[in-house]
């Protein structure tokens, strides 16, 4: 600045002669005494100062530049620093977000009261450490009888505000602390110096002798009064009862419907005995909540007492209820999943009902499959709607939870592998379809009617009204013999096997049989019953009847009749239906044919006699 004033200083002093000469230049050309060398001195001189001035101005240009240089390399490393603080500070906020869901304050407590929490950490001092160093500062502050709460200060150093009482340090505001609270450094310890002045002139009001006499009277007028509350409660009550007692026999009727009594009068007394019982404790029970906190609230020592007591009770309770709130909108979906299933499985049997009444066919599908099949899906149906209700369960998330459920599951597996078993072959034998209810089957020694067949069993009842239940796995692993399956089409084929003698002809035996089979019950006779000979023995012939029925129900009463039937026919026609075993050694015995199918002249056979004389043997 100095040079620039000095080049105008110079050019203001040479101006004036260079102005002068431009104004009378006739006075210098007539006098004539100016030489040349003075006109190329003054030009010099002008062009001298002009020089001076250009390299002054160049000299304050330059140093210009440089001070502008100098300005935009702070200017940069300024917002370089600004950058770091600001990434420094998001840091910093997403450390604090991220402590927010998992970090436990810890209280600064004088007494019994909570002043405010500690979340972070003051160089190696953990949030706990801190809470109790600033606790037992603050009760070193209430116990000096001498202390001046005005006197304590607030002071900022260069990263923390202080709050000091004289020389001590009673704590320190960081940065971490004023952001966790979303507010400023000074703004908080302004906040926590308001509550510890507070908190501390509050307890040392609290704690006088005047007012400790006063609180223990409303201790002693309180209980007085809950214990009068009681006794008229009690008094409420025995009234009630004698009343009651009063108008028994008006108000109080057995309650019975036909012969029998629900209710007598004596138990409805006994009942309202008990709920007017149930009525006064809860009434005491409603008092005694009510008193409490007040007893407790009235001595600052024991205000928190109260709470922690009746939290112990109400804090399950409370916590139920809100797990009930929370769980609403996962009631609503289950609900909302088993009623859509609900109807979709009524649909679905309604279909399957149709084919089971055979208003709608399906090629390859048989009408008594719709109802096991049908009962599949519904298995089916039913485990995919709780594999969707599952995640809203309560508690389905938790670890207990699941080893509950394979808990459950193992022991479901290893318990009930018959009955899977069983259930397996069930479904088997619905689609083998090898009989139908209705049926009479014969499953390995066991015959009988076809009654119920389920998913596990198969029940049977015999000719003998017996009711047998059979497993599904023992009926799939051995033989069934069904006697109905066509039995209405073409007929079931009876047969009773007889033995005879060579001495009876073939002709009249297979007669005296198919005369004995025409001759019986629900046999019929077309297609016409026939004799097989299975086998040539050597005393007797094994004839075979065999005759078509269809009533396979009804076979023991059908065998009854034909074998009634073919002993009457082989007596008519003097066969008997003996051992020839025992024939050969009956000599002078009876006939085994019935007296009345014997003629009149029928004579039993003498024994026969030969004597053999020795010469008359051959020799």
């Amino acid at each position: 600045m100095k040079k620039i004033i000095f080049g105008l200083i110079a050019l203001f002093l040479i101006l004036p002669m260079v102005l002068f000469s431009q104004e009378d230049p006739v006075e210098v050309q007539n006098s004539g005494r100016t030489s040349d060398w003075e006109l190329t001195r003054l030009a010099d001189s002008i062009k001298k100062q002009q020089f001076i001035q250009q390299v002054i101005l160049l000299n304050e240009q330059e140093k210009l530049n440089i001070e502008i240089q100098s300005k935009e390399k702070l200017a940069a490393e300024l917002r370089e620093i600004e950058i770091r603080d600001s990434l420094l500070m998001a840091a910093k906020i997403e450390r604090i977000t991220a402590l927010k869901s998992t970090a436990v304050g810890y209280p600064v407590m004088l007494n019994t009261d909570t002043l405010f929490f500690i979340y972070t950490k003051l160089g190696s001092s953990i949030p706990k450490e801190r809470a109790q160093n600033i606790s037992r500062k603050i009760i070193l502050l209430y116990e000096d009888d001498f202390m001046n709460i005005d006197s304590l200060t607030i002071e900022e150093t260069d990263n923390m505000v202080d709050i000091y009482y004289g020389e001590i340090i009673v704590m320190s505001i960081t940065e971490l602390d004023a952001l966790w609270h979303n507010s400023s450094q000074m703004q908080l310890a302004q906040e926590y110096a308001s509550i510890i002045k507070s908190t501390i002139s509050r307890q040392r009001d609290d704690n006088n002798i005047f007012k400790i006499l006063m609180r223990a009277g409303l201790v002693i007028l309180v209980i007085a009064i809950f214990l009068l509350l009681i006794w008229l409660i009690n008094k409420l009550q025995g009234r009630g009862e004698l009343f009651i007692n009063s108008k028994k026999d008006i108000w109080l009727k057995d309650l019975s419907y036909k012969d029998y009594t629900f209710i007598t009068s004596d138990q409805e007394l006994a009942l309202i005995s008990f709920v007017l019982k149930l009525v006064k404790w809860f009434a005491v029970l409603v008092l005694l909540y009510l008193v409490l906190p007040i007893v407790f609230s009235i001595f600052p020592f024991t205000r928190g007492w109260a709470t922690d007591l009746f939290s112990l009770v109400w804090l399950p309770f409370k916590r139920v209820l809100v797990a009930v709130w929370e769980y609403l909108p996962n009631l609503f979906s289950i609900l909302v999943i088993y009623f859509v299933m609900k109807y979709f499985i009524r649909f679905v049997k309604y279909f399957f009902s149709e084919i089971e009444s055979e208003k709608l066919t399906i090629s390859g599908f048989h009408a008594d499959w719709a109802m096991p099949t049908f009962n599949i899906v519904k298995f089916l149906l039913y485990a995919f709607m709780f594999v969707l209700i599952f995640p809203y369960l309560p508690g389905s998330d938790s670890t207990i939870f699941k080893g509950v459920s394979v808990f459950v599951g193992v022991l479901f597996s290893l318990g009930s592998s018959s009955a899977i078993a069983n259930m397996v072959a069930g479904l088997v034998i619905t689609y083998m379809r090898p009989f139908k209810i209705g049926d009479r089957i014969k499953i390995g020694d066991m015959t009988g009617d076809v009654i119920e067949k389920n998913t596990l069993v198969t029940r049977l009842r015999t000719p003998k009204n017996e009711e047998i239940t059979i497993p599904n796995s023992a009926v799939l692993s051995g033989n069934t013999i069904n006697y109905s399956t066509y039995t209405k089409a073409e007929g079931l084929i009876i047969h009773s096997t007889v033995t005879i003698g060579y001495d009876v002809p073939w002709k009249d035996m297979h007669e005296a049989l198919i005369e004995a089979a025409a001759n019986t019950p629900y046999v019929l006779a077309d297609p016409a019953p026939f004799v097989l000979q299975t086998s040539l023995d050597d005393f007797y012939v094994s004839y075979q009847i065999n005759a078509y029925t269809r009533e396979a129900s009804k076979q023991a009463g059908i065998y009854s009749e034909l074998h009634k039937n073919i002993q009457d026919a082989c007596n008519k026609r003097g066969i008997e239906i003996m051992s020839p075993h025992y024939g050969a050694f009956r000599d002078g015995n009876m006939t085994t044919i019935p007296a009345n199918y014997l003629s009149a002249d029928y004579d039993a056979p003498a024994f026969r006699v030969r004597n053999i004389k020795p010469e008359d043997k051959t020799p």
